[in-house]
């Protein structure tokens, strides 16, 4: 157990990622031995709520399961047994839950993690089954709509509202009080980071309505750790480990998706869970059923935390080298705004954007190598990276406009190859 390194690869993933907050732990046989934050957040972090994104399919997946289990429902069954007037009446609950049903991805209408939510019969309407992309078992084909038909089903069986029956059937009994379906104090706000600018949007926290089922939950580091020990070893009033494990397997021809729950290969061990995505946050949990050993991590941000290779980083034996941490803009300087953007070097895309309060020119193409430079008084001047004490100069116009970047004749344009500049340098070799 090295807390240390759990540490470092923490404020690394915060920096590389640009996540205004992160939150993590480790969980070794099944108990929580180290948790982690790294960015600004409001109160204890371990008890911070977030928005956990698909993760909310998982606790739909076992609402489903114990259905099957009690003899109230088969896999086998069509959804139309249950939501009478969907469009996709034909799909069964198998192939919704292993996503193979064939369903279209995302529900007809605006992006619906990021707008109000409409009720069942709106959603229904809509989606009539001419989205769907394949038929029936013929690929593995994500599809958030199938979660929403799921949720429904579980709500007509049990006679009650989908989260009524998860809060009371499986959170109650695992002491999971802070996964709520609201925000609750105290939480994180979501953002959306500027990729140039470093600067924060606030995102809306949506209630999604008929989609819920897909991606609602809030939760906390505490609540999802609790969660990842239940996937591993079950709880006799909620699920057995024998339908888990059923729950992890692969449902050909999904090949890392079972009835619910993801399936990753992580240094020679098979884990199970699910990563989650909302506007404005990331999540990630995932156990190996065998040891309970496992990750959990939750960000603040719509992008920049890679959630499938969370349990790689934190579990591998590989020492994190030090990371400053990153800290988001509040707004940046006059002379470096107007450079900020997508600039080339001949026909190579650079980026030039400002971090940490300086400026930073990374190749997309291979976007490790990084070239940083400060803001010394009139002058801009390499600090790190191959340009490391050269000047980067800005050429302008006649008009005041910028016309290029020439960095010790490194020419950088707004268009490849701009015949206005002068032809691109390189380094002699």
């Amino acid at each position: 157990m090295n807390p240390q390194r759990w540490q470092g690869r923490l404020d690394a993933l915060q920096l590389e990622g640009r996540l205004p907050s992160v939150v993590a732990g480790v969980l070794l046989g099944g108990e929580l031995v180290w948790t982690g934050a790294a960015g600004e957040g409001p109160g204890d972090p371990e008890d911070r709520q977030y928005r956990i994104g698909s993760i909310t399919k998982t606790l739909v997946a076992v609402a489903v399961l114990r259905l099957r289990d009690a003899g109230l429902l088969d896999l086998e069954d069509p959804i139309g047994r249950f939501v009478e007037d969907t469009g996709y009446a034909s799909s069964t609950i198998r192939a919704l839950l292993s996503h193979t049903s064939g369903m279209q991805s995302e529900p007809v209408g605006s992006w619906w993690e990021r707008s109000p939510g409409v009720d069942l019969g709106t959603l229904v309407a809509r989606n009539d089954g001419s989205g769907a992309v394949a038929g029936p078992g013929d690929y593995f084909h994500y599809s958030n709509l199938g979660f929403a038909l799921l949720g429904e089903a579980v709500a007509k069986v049990r006679r009650k509202p989908w989260w009524d029956v998860v809060a009371t059937e499986i959170l109650a009994p695992l002491g999971m009080s802070r996964t709520t379906y609201h925000p609750a104090p105290v939480h994180a706000q979501g953002y959306s980071v500027d990729h140039f600018a470093g600067t924060l949007t606030p995102e809306p926290h949506q209630d999604t309505g008929a989609m819920a089922p897909a991606g609602q939950a809030w939760s906390t580091l505490r609540d999802l750790a609790r969660w990842a020990a239940f996937l591993a070893s079950g709880h006799p009033d909620v699920l057995e480990q024998a339908t888990l494990r059923e729950a992890g397997r692969a449902v050909p021809p999904a090949a890392d998706y079972g009835l619910g729950l993801r399936v990753v290969e992580c240094g020679g061990r098979r884990l199970v869970g699910h990563t989650g995505s909302m506007p404005g946050f990331l999540a990630s949990l995932f156990v190996d059923p065998e040891t309970a050993d496992g990750t959990v991590a939750l960000a603040n941000a719509t992008t920049g935390l890679d959630t499938g290779g969370v349990p790689r980083m934190l579990l591998s034996d590989d020492d994190a080298v030090a990371a400053e941490p990153w800290v988001p803009s509040d707004e940046v300087p006059e002379p470096a705004r107007e450079l900020l953007g997508l600039w080339f070097w001949g026909n190579t895309a650079m980026e030039l954007r400002w971090s940490n309060g300086r400026l930073e020119l990374r190749s997309l193409v291979r976007p490790e190598g990084v070239d940083r430079f400060e803001l010394c008084g009139p002058r801009i001047v390499g600090t790190e990276g191959y340009h490391r004490g050269e000047e980067l100069r800005v050429v302008r116009n006649g008009d005041g406009s910028v016309s290029h970047l020439d960095i010790a004749t490194f020419i950088h344009t707004r268009t490849p190859y701009d015949p206005a500049a002068p032809i691109p340098g390189g380094p002699v070799v």
